[in-house]
């Protein structure tokens, strides 16, 4: 027997129109690659992000036919989001921090067929354009009079002349809510990229998901600040949850510096912001250097990476705002866990509840996790038992578009790649990943741990763990570690700072002081670039 509910696809269009329809008068402001602020509502996306349809019909797109866009986080980005997938088209986001030679190979793996870029990356484009096979028109994300000429690039228009010329009266087409609504790749530190390939449905479920009190906890009472970029697995999923609340949005477009982010967030009464430790340590570094305060801030999302311990405790102890320490990944939509607290802690002392905030939090409704030891078991939550870490869920990839690299699953689960314990409460600890933990004598050394207690002292800026080879013991840790600008501390007083924050066998054997940590495209360390500057690089003999 059936219910006897009314049958309505969940389809990304469903998103915009209701908050066009009971948001309609809600803020979208943008810093736009001009300079300039730019202030609309989210009816006139939803006006918009039809035109984008009709522009798309005339040129012939069919069903399914992708659009690549390189863009920061904007206003007319947002419009392509809703324009693109709620035309039965596939957005296909691109990160612009990868290779130029990656850039071309994902486009043509992609098979775009229009190409939408804001002016700061004209010279990618101006370098890949005649190596992307599949592009049949570009469209520079700017007004008809800020198009230089003679730019080479056939086929190019500016985004106003391509949608001004068309019409706001337009009809969401409805289908089935598997179909395919955006498009994005692994970053491909190892071998080429590889496309999740994201369904309406998914998308949805995962911004419902996301909006939870447990979750990012997002209303329409929030001026929400995505920093995570919109070509980063779609701002985790920031620009469908903020439509589905009526929140508020604030874009940066190209200024992530942490003046500009401050100036920002304090101009436009930001409540909630989402982004990567790195970012973050830009923004906390810029307000303590000039002594200043959050008027509005309550409370951030901090994934991407592992959030430093240090960083949690500035937020919460020096500025008074929360911080949800996050996990997931590309193949995820990407969103996994959040640590938010349980009733049963609010009798917990606070530095018990500290202890709890700095894991990567419990998963989410539509998430499942399991760690699995290395004989293939399950392995106990106990908070000590560590395992691979395994998910499932329906916002969760379950093949690589074109089906690059086979099967991924495992009895129906996705491996993460990433070591993790979960305690009997559900949270998780990410202890490494699985490339990246250090077997010293036969017992495992996590580098997340190493990295964030070197963050601890107040000299370091950044550091990184990384296992060199030893006679005796196979590996040994040294750590990396970049200063803060005019700070100073020597490589034994950095060793000494760890006695007493674990165990000796797992402190570092040496300390390395470099200019910077190599980052890659999503704000993560590269350990794989690191470890080749480092190449020559010998243990210190006792």
């Amino acid at each position: 027997m059936l219910g006897l509910m009314q049958n309505h696809p969940l389809l990304i269009s469903s998103l915009i129109d209701f908050a066009a329809r009971h948001h309609g008068d809600g803020q979208i402001v943008s810093r736009r690659v001009e300079g300039d602020i730019h202030r609309y509502t989210w009816k006139d996306v939803q006006q918009r992000a039809k035109q984008v349809a009709n522009a798309l019909n005339a040129e012939g797109l069919n069903a399914g036919d992708r659009v690549g866009t390189l863009a920061w986080n904007g206003y007319r980005h947002l419009e392509l989001y809703y324009g693109v997938s709620g035309s039965e088209r596939v957005l296909h986001t691109i990160n612009p921090r990868l290779l130029p030679d990656q850039i071309a190979w994902i486009a043509n793996h992609a098979e775009d067929q229009i190409l939408c870029f804001d002016m700061t990356f004209l010279p990618i484009i101006q370098a890949i354009h005649a190596h992307c096979k599949t592009v049949k028109k570009w469209v520079a994300l700017c007004d008809a009079d800020k198009l230089p000429q003679d730019t080479g690039i056939p086929n190019l228009v500016s985004y106003e002349d391509w949608i001004g010329a068309q019409s706001a009266n337009y009809s969401w087409p409805v289908f089935d809510e598997n179909t395919a609504s955006s498009l994005c790749y692994t970053s491909g530190t190892t071998g080429n990229p590889k496309g999740a390939l994201y369904s309406h449905r998914s998308t949805v479920l995962h911004a419902f998901a996301a909006v939870l009190p447990d979750a990012m906890g997002l209303s329409a009472s929030d001026s929400a600040l995505p920093v995570v970029p919109m070509f980063h697995v779609n701002a985790w999923g920031m620009p469908y949850s903020a439509a589905m609340v009526g929140a508020k949005l604030v874009m940066p477009g190209p200024a992530m510096d942490g003046k500009s982010i401050y100036e920002l967030m304090e101009s436009e009464k930001v409540t909630f912001a989402a982004g990567v430790p790195t970012v973050w340590q830009m923004l906390l570094n810029y307000v303590g250097q000039n002594n200043l305060k959050f008027s509005s801030l309550k409370r951030t999302v901090i994934g991407g990476s592992a959030c430093p311990p240090a960083m949690i405790t500035a937020f919460r102890e020096k500025y008074g705002v929360d911080v949800l320490h996050a996990w997931g990944m590309t193949e995820m939509s990407p969103l996994g866990t959040l640590c938010t607290l349980k009733e049963k802690h609010k009798s917990l002392s606070e530095a018990e509840r500290n202890a709890i905030r700095m894991k990567q939090g419990r998963a989410i409704y539509g998430v499942d996790l399991k760690i699995v030891g290395a004989d293939g078991t399950e392995q106990p939550w106990d908070g000590a038992t560590y395992g691979d870490l395994y998910v499932t869920g329906p916002w969760i990839l379950a093949s690589y578009f074109k089906n690059e690299g086979g099967d991924p699953l495992e009895d129906g689960w996705f491996p993460t790649g990433d070591v993790a314990t979960i305690d009997a409460d559900g949270f998780m600890q990410i202890t490494d990943r699985s490339k990246d933990v250090i077997k010293s004598g036969g017992e495992w050394i996590s580098s997340i741990d190493v990295e964030n207690t070197a963050m601890g002292h107040p000299a370091v800026a950044m550091a990184a763990c990384i296992g060199m080879p030893h006679p005796k013991w196979d590996e040994r840790p040294i750590v990396a570690v970049a200063l803060k600008p005019g700070a100073e501390v020597s490589r034994e007083e950095l060793l000494k700072f760890f006695e007493g924050k674990m165990a000796k066998w797992q402190i570092p054997d040496d300390v390395v002081f470099v200019d910077s940590i190599p980052i890659g495209a999503t704000g993560k360390m590269l350990k794989t670039k690191l470890r080749e500057q480092l190449r020559d690089y010998k243990l210190p003999t006792l």
